[in-house]
């Protein structure tokens, strides 16, 4: 099947042979047809498989150049909003219609200025799009047309109120389509409640991640993650890697680690200014960089084709996640490699990532890799928690439970029978000196 099979437009063939576009993808093939003719769509694929193209040709087509601000795509972070707005622009070439990204961290003003040349299309974060839309500089009289992307990542970070406000208010019903990798129940009544008689399209056969993604996990103490990354980006001398931290602080100390070892490490997270965050992603898009160790939330943009490694220095807690990191890499039908750091006590997170995906991941092991000493205060906690497992047996094995013992201790009590009764411990002689009686609010009733 080609484009031309979709029943595109010519100006918007000419411009997919420009960019070297000849074949759909499969959510492409399945979604553009139907959004063509106007339904509202439910679309569901992998991460990498063109999503925004399959939104976009059909926005471009429909929408009537001149008619400014007749459609609307929601993003949850600011680098996909830059990336969504470069993209359309892109396949927007031979056709007459403006797209502006708007965003949080970006004066009002610079926006607004976007927002005076009329574009047809707005490209936004959901508290930003709100905020302009309250103080009346972008009005819903005209839009035809509503996109949700990566939806399922605007509900996690706490977007779900800003998206009903947003659609509940518009009174003519635009065209709504919501695409993502993942589509939970929840996703799918939001859905229906603005949507006519939507089209479910899911394109994700029996497993959720890309088979061109080489996956495995590496068994690695907490202590010796940063120790493991530097000895894997040494050795294995990859051409550009993505590496996922849980908090923004694992991020920092992550990036200057690698920077003290000698490998050009960069740091993008939320905290970030924005110009700073602009500057990272401009030196990743030209390839200007080896390693960007990153936040879930900052890396939501990343769609860069030479991505070749994806390191998930901290297993995500929620297991699609982990489906969008690793499908950072492998984009347009490359190959790619994804790692995992598992520590001894998340084989029940990585069981649940497995089950999500229908996979098995592999163990890899690195045998030239030699783990550091054990931390002092991680070999105290060890030592305190083997001598109070030890005297627990011994309390089993005499008879005497923590349930069995006294509050207080008898007068007449010896050494021995002491020390068994409060072993390691102070031996208590009366009641304590102030006690809370009761005076303390409680919310049972």
């Amino acid at each position: 099947m080609t484009f031309a099979d979709l029943g595109l437009e010519d100006g918007l063939l000419r411009g997919l042979a420009d960019l070297g576009f000849a074949h759909p993808t499969h959510i492409q093939a399945q979604l553009i047809p139907v959004a063509v003719e106007g339904r509202d769509v439910l679309g569901q694929a992998k991460t990498g498989t063109g999503k925004t193209a399959a939104f976009g040709l059909p926005m471009l087509q429909r929408l009537d150049p001149g008619t400014p601000l007749a459609a609307l795509v929601l993003v949850p972070t600011r680098e996909l909003a830059i990336q969504v707005t470069d993209e359309i622009e892109h396949l927007a070439r031979h056709a007459p219609v403006k797209c502006v990204a708007i965003y949080g961290g970006q004066p009002i003003r610079t926006q607004l200025k976007g927002l005076a040349e009329r574009p047809e299309i707005v490209v936004g974060t959901p508290g930003r799009v709100m905020d302009l839309h309250q103080r009346g500089h972008l009005p819903w009289d005209n839009m035809r047309m509503a996109v949700l992307d990566e939806v399922d990542r605007m509900l996690d970070i706490g977007f779900r109120d800003d998206i009903r406000r947003i659609l509940g208010s518009m009174k003519a019903r635009p065209q709504t389509i919501f695409v993502s990798a993942t589509i939970s129940p929840e996703i799918e009544r939001l859905a229906r409640t603005y949507m006519r008689d939507p089209a479910k399209i899911v394109v994700a056969a029996k497993s959720l991640t890309v088979s061109q993604v080489n996956q495995s996990y590496l068994s690695v103490e907490h202590w010796d993650k940063t120790r493991l990354l530097a000895h894997l980006l040494t050795h294995e001398k990859p051409a550009l890697t993505v590496v996922f931290c849980r908090t923004k602080r694992t991020v920092d100390n992550v990036a200057k680690a690698l920077q003290k070892s000698g490998i050009d490490a960069h740091a993008i997270h939320g905290d970030m200014y924005q110009r700073k965050r602009n500057q990272v992603m401009e030196r990743l898009r030209e390839g200007d960089l080896e390693v960007l160790v990153a936040s879930d939330l900052a890396a939501r943009g990343l769609d860069v084709d030479d991505i070749s490694h994806v390191v998930n220095f901290d297993l995500p807690e929620d297991p699609e996640i982990y489906v969008h990191r690793i499908g950072r890499t492998a984009r347009a039908g490359r190959d790619g490699i994804a790692w995992s750091f598992v520590s001894t006590d998340q084989g029940e997170l990585l069981t649940a990532i497995e089950q999500l995906i229908n996979f098995e991941i592999p163990r890899k092991d690195y045998p030239d890799f030699v783990p550091g000493p054990v931390p002092s205060d991680i070999r105290a906690r060890r030592d305190l928690d083997a001598t109070r497992a030890a005297q627990r047996a011994a309390q089993r094995a005499s008879g005497v439970t923590p349930r069995s013992q006294p509050s207080v201790a008898p007068k007449s009590v010896d050494a021995t029978t002491s020390a068994q009764l409060f072993p390691g411990g102070l031996v208590p002689t009366a009641a304590p000196a102030r006690r809370i009686g009761g005076r303390v609010r409680s919310r049972r009733r």
